[in-house]
């Protein structure tokens, strides 16, 4: 069983959230740390502050030296993929090959429409995202890319340079839905990860990922399986691990603890203390 922590760079400051990656970076159960790339708080009051997510990284990346990072997840149709592919090259190489690539097909309304970037249809979006990663695969592992689809059209592209990660940073992709999500990161995704929520809907969700990677010729082994478990306001680090426990029992491999702000490190150290025993068990 492995560990990592989430803070969402919404209704909280860059000192505080500094403050925990920091701390988090000496203590070892913590593998990764994670943000998610909105313009506007998904939690709470939309007008309220949020800093915006990869520049923050390319940040938190510097501060930091042990830690791998990444986004959960950035919306497909915020960044063309060709953009995104030399953000994530440039943050790869400043990290020491540390990035996580998280990507999804995007479900923000508010923050699409106050920004004048088209969402589309949910079809529309499935199709984006598995062009999106064709380009980004080919960008960040070849010398040139064509590429002509739909969305996104490509002739020798060049993304140089690429990052120290061979073939490419390992491709996450956050997202649930059975017909097409699980079928796109069966296909290109090295993790995926579940939102969050009971033991018995991840399973099921797990079982439909590696139908598809049957469907697809995938070994299922080779894609982490990960899920946000939320540690309260109450910070109730008990029960943050008996909700992770019931998820490894259904084959999670990476538990991300979602912390909620007011963001502090001293939550890092009974945390690690609490997650400390399923490590130790193999849970």
């Amino acid at each position: 069983m492995r560990f990592a922590f989430k803070t969402a760079p919404q209704n909280t400051t860059w000192t505080d959230m500094l403050a925990v990656w920091r701390a988090a970076d000496q203590i070892e159960i913590f593998e990764s740390g994670w943000l998610f790339d909105h313009f506007y708080p998904i939690v709470g009051d939309s007008a309220g502050p949020c800093l915006e997510g990869w520049m923050t990284l390319a940040a938190l990346a510097q501060a930091t030296s042990r830690l791998r990072l990444g986004t959960l997840v950035t919306g497909i149709h915020y960044r063309h993929p060709a953009v995104l592919a030399k953000m994530a090259a440039a943050i790869d190489i400043v990290s020491g090959g540390r990035l996580e690539l998280g990507i999804g097909a995007g479900w923000n309304e508010e923050e699409s429409g106050a920004y004048g970037i088209e969402l589309g249809s949910p079809r529309e979006r499935s199709d984006r995202l598995e062009e999106a990663c064709q380009v980004l695969i080919g960008l960040l592992s070849q010398e040139t890319t064509d590429f002509h689809g739909r969305y996104y059209q490509l002739a020798a592209a060049r993304c140089e340079p690429k990052g120290p990660q061979q073939p490419h940073p390992p491709i996450c992709i956050g997202g649930s839905g059975e017909r097409r999500t699980l079928r796109t990161a069966a296909r290109y995704a090295q993790h995926w990860n579940f939102l969050g929520g009971p033991p018995a809907d991840f399973a099921r969700k797990r079982d439909v990922l590696y139908g598809h990677c049957q469907d697809v010729g995938r070994d299922p082994k080779e894609i982490t399986l990960s899920a946000h478990v939320r540690l309260g306001t109450d910070h109730d680090t008990g029960a943050t691990a008996e909700q992770i426990a019931a998820l490894a029992d259904e084959g999670l491999d990476l538990a991300i603890v979602y912390l909620l702000p007011p963001l502090t490190p001293a939550v890092l150290a009974p945390l690690a203390e609490a997650l400390t025993p399923l490590k130790e068990a193999g849970t």
